[in-house]
C-alpha cells in the first residue's frame, strides 16, 4: 500500500530567488479573465477581505448570472468567480463597478492587501488597522507608478498579533506596542519604524522604491524577494525616499510571527465578531446568502474574508443568544462554526475539473478522507500537481496527485520537505493518511 519516496527540498518561499521570465504577468483579475477548463475565471481583489453587504450581493449575482453559482476564496482573502461564459467580461465589469468593486480599472490587479481580520473586534493587537487599510487602498489607486506592480505583489497590515505578518508579504506594516508602525520589506533586514499616521504612505513608498529598483536592474522581478540587491539596500532607499517626503524612519527589527498564526481566526463567537470557516474555500450560493443575511442584521453590515478561507462578521452589540442563533444558521448550511472540526486541518487547490494540469479531483478525495484529517499528525494540503497552488505557509502534509493515479505524501516542516510515501490505490488513502508519521 505504501511505498517510500524521495522528494526534493522546498524553499521556504516560492519566490526565494530571482526567477527568469520570458513573459509578462498573466495573473487574472476582474478585467483580465483567465481561461480555465471549467470556463473563464475572474479574480476580484478585496483589500483586507472587506466588503459591504451590497458588494456581497453583487458578487452573488455575478456568480449566479454569469458563472457556476459558487464563490471561491483565495489564500489572500480575495474571491474568484469560475465557470464564466465567453464574452461576459463587459457585463461582469459593469456589475462590479456599480458595486464599488472597481475603484480604479488600472489598479484592479494590484490591490493585493491582507489585513488582520479581527482587528478592532476582539481586544487583541496593538491597534485597529482599519484606517490604514482604507488609506493604503486609496493611495495605491491614486499612484500612477503602482500600476506597474505585478498581480502577485502583496501588502500586509498586521495589528500586532502577528497573523498576517507570517504570509510572506512584500511589504508588511505591523502595529507596535509603542504606538508606532514597523515597515518590513520581504524577508530582508532591517525593518523601518515610522509614525503610525505615516504607515499607509510608507507602504506605498516602499512599493514604488521596489519598482524603481526593478527598472534600474533590468530584471522582471514580481516580488521583493526576487530582486537581486545587497542586504539592506532596498531599506536604505526606502528610508531616503521617506525622508524626502518628511517621514522619519528608524531601523527596527521585524517581529517573528507566532507559530499559531497559520490557522487564522477560530470559528465561533470571538469578541464582537462571528467567525466561520469555509471548507476548501468554496461557498455555495446558499452559504453566501446566509453569510450576507447575518452581516446585514448587524450594525456594521460588512464581511471580512480571511486568507485562511474563512469569514468574519463584525457584530458589535450582538447578544449571546443572537450570536448563537446566527452561528446555528451558518452551521446549517455546511459552514464550520465549531473549533473541533477536521475541516480546519484540510485545504486543497481547485483540482479537476477546473484545472487542466490537475491529475485528480482533489476536493472530492479530501472530502472522502475527512475523518483521517483529524487523526493526521499535521494539517493536510491536497494538490492536483507539483505546483501546489494556494498551499499554506505552515507545517503540513502535502498530498499531491501522482502521474498515473494515486498520491504522494510528504511532510513540510519549516519550509523544508521531508521524504514521504506513495499511495498507489486511492481507496487506501484514508488509512495511509491516518498512519503517516512525518519524520
Amino acid at each position: 500500500m505504501l511505498a517510500a519516496m524521495s522528494t526534493a527540498p522546498l524553499r521556504s518561499s516560492p519566490q526565494a530567488t530571482a526567477a527568469p521570465r520570458d513573459r509578462g504577468d498573466a495573473c487574472p483579475g476582474s478585467l483580465r479573465l483567465h481561461a480555465a477548463d471549467d470556463g473563464a475565471l475572474a479574480r476580484v481583489r478585496l483589500p483586507g477581505g472587506v466588503l459591504t453587504v451590497r458588494q456581497a450581493g453583487a458578487l452573488a449575482a455575478a456568480a449566479r448570472d454569469l458563472g457556476d453559482g459558487e464563490l471561491h476564496l483565495t489564500s489572500r482573502g480575495n474571491v474568484q468567480l469560475r465557470g464564466l461564459a465567453d464574452g461576459c467580461g463587459a457585463d461582469l465589469a459593469a456589475l462590479l463597478d456599480a458595486a464599488g468593486l472597481l475603484p480604479s480599472p488600472g489598479h484592479e490587479r494590484v490591490r493585493n492587501i491582507v489585513a488582520s481580520p479581527l482587528s478592532g473586534l476582539d481586544g487583541r493587537g496593538a491597534g485597529d488597522i482599519r484606517a490604514w487599510l482604507t488609506a493604503l487602498d486609496a493611495a495605491l489607486c491614486a499612484s500612477e507608478a503602482a500600476r506597474g506592480l505585478s498581480g502577485r505583489f502583496l501588502f500586509a497590515l498586521d495589528d500586532g498579533r502577528g497573523d498576517v505578518a507570517g504570509l510572506d508579504a512584500d511589504v508588511t506594516v505591523r502595529a507596535a506596542a509603542d504606538g508606532r508602525a514597523v515597515l518590513g520589506l520581504g524577508t530582508s533586514r532591517p525593518a523601518l519604524a515610522v509614525a503610525a499616521t505615516d504607515a499607509p504612505r510608507a507602504a506605498l513608498v516602499a512599493a514604488e522604491a521596489f519598482l524603481h529598483r526593478v527598472r534600474e536592474s533590468g530584471t522582471k522581478a514580481w516580488r521583493i524577494s526576487e530582486l537581486p540587491l545587497p542586504a539592506g539596500a532596498l531599506a536604505a532607499e526606502v528610508r531616503r525616499r521617506l525622508a524626502a517626503e518628511g517621514i522619519a524612519a528608524e531601523p527596527d527589527e521585524p517581529a517573528a510571527p507566532p507559530a499559531s498564526h497559520a490557522g487564522g481566526p477560530p470559528p465561533g463567537a470571538i469578541g464582537s465578531a462571528l467567525s466561520a470557516h469555509i471548507p476548501l474555500g468554496r461557498l455555495s450560493g446558499l452559504q453566501w446568502r446566509e453569510l450576507t443575511h447575518v452581516a446585514a442584521a448587524t450594525q456594521a453590515g460588512e464581511l471580512r474574508l480571511t486568507p485562511w478561507r474563512g469569514a468574519v462578521v463584525p457584530a458589535p452589540g450582538l447578544g449571546p443568544a443572537d450570536a448563537d442563533a446566527a452561528l446555528a444558521r451558518l452551521c446549517a448550511t455546511g459552514l464550520v462554526t465549531e473549533p473541533g472540526s477536521p475541516w480546519l486541518r484540510v485545504g486543497a487547490c481547485v483540482g479537476r475539473p477546473g484545472c487542466a494540469k490537475s491529475r485528480a479531483d482533489v476536493r472530492a478525495d479530501a472530502a472522502r478522507t475527512l475523518a483521517a484529517a483529524g487523526r493526521a499528525a499535521l494539517p493536510l494540503y491536497w494538490s492536483g500537481c507539483e505546483r501546489r497552488c494556494g498551499h499554506p505557509r505552515g507545517d503540513r502534509i502535502d498530498v499531491v496527485a501522482a502521474p498515473g493515479g494515486g498520491y504522494d505524501l510528504s511532510a513540510v516542516r519549516g519550509g523544508q520537505q521531508a521524504p514521504g510515501a506513495s499511495v498507489a490505490d486511492p481507496a487506501h488513502l484514508a488509512t495511509a493518511l491516518a498512519a503517516f508519521s512525518p519524520a
